[in-house]
């Protein structure tokens, strides 16, 4: 039961220091910039003045995939985090559902 009380508590001190976690995704070669946090929420995104050159639709596709990867690697620094607080072999191959 304690474990379990410790377990919590480290879980919930991990997930305050992600909220403060800025991972980058980058598109285009980085015409697109987008930020993220470690709790998966966008912060910025940047666009250089080369990426307001392109024609819109691939303007559109270049800022889904800066997101997208921002996104993956808050996803892998999550991963990463709860990967160091649980005992090994408890999250299992697949990692954390959802994640």
């Amino acid at each position: 039961m304690r474990q379990a009380q410790m377990l919590r508590e480290q879980m919930e001190t991990m997930q305050k220091s992600l909220d403060k976690e800025v991972v980058e995704g980058t598109a285009g070669g980085g015409m697109v910039k987008a930020k993220a946090s470690g709790t998966q929420q966008i912060l910025s995104l940047e666009l250089t003045p080369a990426a307001l050159q392109e024609d819109r639709e691939m303007l559109q596709d270049l800022i889904v995939a800066a997101v997208n990867n921002a996104l993956e690697r808050s996803k892998a620094l999550t991963q990463q985090k709860v990967g160091s607080i649980l005992p090994p072999g408890l999250l299992g191959p697949g990692g954390l559902p959802g994640l």
